[in-house]
Order: C-alpha cells, then structure tokens, then sequence
C-alpha cells in the first residue's frame, strides 16, 4: 500500500514550466510587444483622426523593415559571438555606390558580384583585426567604418551612378500588399535561422558567445567563427545596400548613415533578446525588433512627433526591454 500512495501523477508537473518559459522567451515577447505598439499606433493615430492601417501605410512600414531587418539579421551572428560591427553604415552607402556605378556600365549581375565581394573582404577584414591583431571589435570596426568614410568622401561628392530599370522591380514591386523586397529579407533570415540553430557552425557562434575559453578548450575553433560571423553580417549588409539601390535609382553616400544603419541594428538585435556579451539570442526576436521600431518611426511620421521625442521614447524602449530581459535572466527556477 505505501508503494502506491507516494507515487506522484506523470504527466501533471513538467508542463507548467515549459508553458511558462515559452511566454517568458524574448523572441516571444518582443512579437506581442510589436502587435501591442500597433494596436496602441492604430487607437492613438485614430483618436488624432489619421487612419494607421492603410494599404499603402502597411505596405510603408513593411518596406522599411527590409533594409533594417538584413542589417540586423546579419548583426545578429555577430553579436551571438560576443562581437559586433559599427561599419555597416558606411559599408550600405559605399555598396550602393558601387551597386549603381556598376549597373551604368556593366549590368545587374557584374553589379551584385561586386558589392557581396566588396562587403566580403570587409568583414573579413573586420574579423581578422579582431581576431588576429586582438583589438576590441567596437574599436575595430569604428576603425573601418571611418576608413570607408574616408574613400567615400574622397571619391564621391553626391549621388553617383544609375540602376537599371529592372533591378528598381526589387525595390517597388509587389505581390499583392505584400512587397517584394520581403520575400528577400525573409529568405535571407531563414538561412541564418537554419545557420545558426541547425548547424555545427551555428552551435560554434552560442558557444563562442557564451564562453569563449571554454568552446576553445573543447575544440571550437574560435577565431575561425568569429571571422566567419563577420563574413556573413557583412554580406547581409551587401544585400541591403543593393535592396536601397534598386530604391533610390543612384549609389547615394548618405545612404546608410543618414538612416543610422550602425546602431539601428543594434537596437533592434538587444530589442528582440539577443545579448551583447553573447551566446543568447536569435534571428527571430530580432525580426520582432525590427518590426517595433518600423511601426513606432510610422506612428511618430503620422503624429508628425519632434525628432527629439522620437529619440528619447525608442531609447526608453530599448533600454526597458533590456532591463525586463536582464531580470528574467537572472531568474532562477525553483
């Protein structure tokens, strides 16, 4: 009899706490955080007698994910290493120059070879200064930013170039209300999905992120995903800047520093989970960062809000989510 009465029900105790994790997942929380912005965009928008939820105001918002959101893709492998790369802005405009000066002579695929070899060798570049010569990745990549500054400013005084007709479909067509530079952006972030939880290399970037003695001594080799990190955000970066060149019709010098492609990034990366010191985060909490601050800069543009006060609230945000994700990670379960 005692035998049969301290036997405890099989199946009642472990769900709970896997419910629980789900809803306290950042990626999670930052999707129902974008569709709470939105709600409050449409009732705030609406009250000011706007109309938030118009084709052609989704359709903007969308858009303006794209170039954001494979910037912040490809920063987030970075940053899963415990890395990060400030060069990205100026890495956008120079790859919209070379994008247009190569389409004027050369023609669309000559032109997209050249930017992904261009954004390439700069991650690569990057990676192997902060690797091989040990310096801290912000100085490191602050330190190329302003050397494509400074070719830039040397080489260009304005817009240059001309994007073919053909290639400005990717920049304005759509399939519906949905647009196509999506399906590019979405394509992109499935692949370093895939990368970055189905993969050896992928388990190597948490793993050099979380602790990087400790992925070495068992057989990681560091150096080489961290090199290979900034590969790939550089060659996300390369993608967007072609995305802006088929937006603009020209190579624009201000193309990613005028938008702060730099921090934007960032931004969104910390907003959606991913944690700067590495080994925690993913694709998909950043995605659901991006979705936030495009929907919020929509709200502000339709509120016709002081840039100021735009700064200060999506700071706030910022720093709000990371505290919230600061405190649940330091949780630990009963």
């Amino acid at each position: 009899m005692t035998g049969t009465a301290v036997a405890p029900p099989p199946t009642v105790r472990p769900s709970a706490p896997r419910r629980r994790s789900r809803l306290t997942d950042p990626a999670v929380g930052v999707w129902l955080a974008a569709v709470v912005v939105t709600a409050l965009g449409w009732i705030v928008v609406a009250a000011r007698g706007g109309d938030f939820l118009t084709l052609s105001n989704v359709v903007g918002i969308l858009q303006n994910c794209v170039a954001l959101g494979l910037v912040a893709v490809g920063q987030t492998a970075v940053i899963l290493t415990g890395s990060l790369d400030l060069s990205v802005a100026y890495l956008i405009s120079l790859g919209t120059l070379v994008a247009a000066t190569t389409m004027e002579d050369g023609g669309v695929v000559p032109a997209v070879l050249a930017v992904l070899a261009l954004s390439a060798a700069v991650g690569l570049a990057n990676g192997l200064i902060v690797t091989g010569l040990k310096v801290n990745a912000f100085i490191a990549t602050l330190g190329t930013a302003f050397i494509l500054r400074g070719w830039i400013e040397d080489n260009y005084t304005g817009p240059a170039g001309k994007v073919t007709a053909s290639f400005q479909h990717l920049g304005y067509d759509r399939v519906g209300p949905v647009p196509v530079s999506l399906f590019l952006l979405l394509a992109v972030a499935a692949a370093l999905w895939v990368i970055t939880r189905r993969t050896r290399f992928g388990h190597h970037l948490y793993a050099t992120g979380g602790d990087e003695h400790a992925a070495r001594l068992s057989g990681v080799r560091t150096r080489r995903t961290v090199i290979a990190a900034h590969v790939l955000c550089s060659l996300c970066v390369g993608a967007a800047a072609l995305f802006l060149a088929s937006r603009l019709g020209a190579g624009a010098p201000w193309a990613g520093t005028e938008a702060r492609y730099d921090l934007e990034s960032i931004a969104a990366v910390v907003l959606g989970g991913t944690a700067l010191a590495g080994g925690r985060g993913g694709v998909v909490g950043t995605l659901g960062g991006v979705l936030v601050l495009a929907v919020l800069d929509s709200v502000f543009n339709q509120l016709g809000v002081d840039p100021f006060f735009k700064n200060v609230v999506r700071g706030v945000v910022i720093i709000a989510a990371v505290a919230l994700y600061a405190r649940r990670g330091g949780r630990r379960p009963a």
